[in-house]
């Protein structure tokens, strides 16, 4: 694709919503230690957080917001079009809001002699799986993405903004996670009881923060979290995912099917991160996992679940959990397979499917598109019906 000349900024698209009154803002590190290996002795795994508390606070437990893969906390702080972004639609709501940006990531620096090497999206795979999958078609649901703000591509000042956001992350995701895992549950040791938000590869530090810090985790949104289990799927055509082609992919047995998986096997099922299960989990009674023969529907993958009788997850399932999953994004036909497998071990969760409940069109990006309004209205009215109780108890005991 030839090069397209940086357009003007974004215009705001619709009009503000009168004055949002913060009555504290600031920004820290956590997380972070001296490394010793190396003589400049830079500060590593560190994690930059930034926060707001409305002058009108109205809810006991703050939001942390995490964002998702080859991102930064500006996820979560505008969209591509100019418009106000989760962050301040909750600081409205009455919400403190903590916004991090992941170790390695944006304004927590990276320091090359120790994280490795450093991967980022190509602009390919940013149409293909964000911005305009309805023109590619790699999976059956794409078709259906309606609501990027603008025409998508290299020169519209929405596309650009997004794109020029894109920010490169450790091509070691093993050490990423367990530093991600480390800092956050220090910010949640600072912060006290909150309400963790995770998109995308986020999501899969949900699970191992609440068995560390399951007094201090009191709800999670998921937002279209790291998955499916077990396997990545690798979906026929377009830009590899994690490096894997569709021919390199394993596990194939019908030579039509347009879902493989990735050869890379996830330890503990959601994640390599180690997740506390009952029974547990050792080298003489491991984890062991089966897929299905067939998929719940001729549009999804088949799922990877464990072998029955399943092992529990220790803890996670104590508390709300909701996943919200898009009509047209990639993690569409699997979605499914995520909430399956939590199910399964124990932790229910609830499943929003925003197509049944009439707010179409959305890819994988949903907090920064046209209607991102709409959603985070549906993640509010949730938290505020299955919170409540929760949130009374806290005040009382705070009295």
């Amino acid at each position: 694709m030839a090069a397209q000349p940086h357009a003007a900024p974004a215009t705001p698209a619709t009009a503000a919503k009168g004055p949002l009154v913060i009555a504290k803002q600031s920004f820290f590190y956590i997380g972070g230690q001296y490394d010793h290996m190396h003589p400049d002795r830079h500060v590593i795994g560190q994690m930059y957080v930034e926060y707001q508390i409305p002058q009108d606070l109205k809810h006991p437990f703050p939001i942390v917001m995490v964002h998702g893969g080859t991102a930064t906390g500006l996820e979560w702080k505008g969209t591509p079009d100019g418009r106000e972004g989760w962050e301040q639609y909750f600081l409205r709501r009455g919400y403190a809001v903590y916004v991090v940006d992941q170790v390695a990531r944006g304004r927590s620096p990276y320091e090359t002699q120790v994280y490795g090497k450093a991967t980022s999206q190509t602009t390919q795979y940013i149409l293909e799986r964000f911005t305009a999958s309805e023109k590619f078609n790699l999976w059956p649901q794409a078709h259906l993405h309606t609501q990027w703000p603008g025409n998508a591509e290299p020169g519209d000042p929405s596309y650009d903004s997004y794109a020029s956001s894109n920010a490169a992350s450790m091509d070691d995701r093993d050490a990423q996670d367990a530093m991600n895992v480390r800092a956050l549950d220090m910010l949640l040791d600072k912060v006290g009881p909150s309400i963790l938000f995770v998109h995308s590869q986020a999501g899969q530090y949900a699970w191992p923060l609440a068995q560390d810090r399951p007094a201090l985790v009191k709800a999670i949104v998921a937002i279209e979290p790291a998955g499916p289990p077990v396997h990545d799927v690798v979906i026929k055509g377009g830009e590899p995912r994690f490096g894997v082609t569709f021919e390199e992919a394993a596990n194939q047995d019908d030579a039509k099917d347009q879902f493989r998986d990735s050869p890379q096997r996830k330890s503990y099922g959601l994640t390599n991160h180690v997740l506390a299960h009952a029974p547990g989990v050792s080298p003489q009674s491991p984890l062991a996992f089966v897929r299905q023969v067939e998929a719940d529907g001729p549009d999804l993958a088949r799922c990877w679940r464990q072998k029955e009788p399943a092992k529990k997850l220790v803890a996670i399932g104590d508390r709300p959990i909701v996943y919200i999953a898009a009509e047209a994004s990639f993690f569409a036909p699997y979605s499914h397979c995520t909430v399956a497998y939590l199910e399964q071990a124990g932790v229910h969760v609830d499943f929003i499917k925003l197509a049944d409940i009439g707010v179409r069109g959305n890819g994988h990006l949903m907090m920064l598109e046209k209607n991102s309004d709409q959603i985070a209205q549906v993640v509010a009215d949730w938290l505020e019906t299955t919170m409540a109780k929760t949130e009374a108890d806290q005040r009382g005991a705070a009295r």
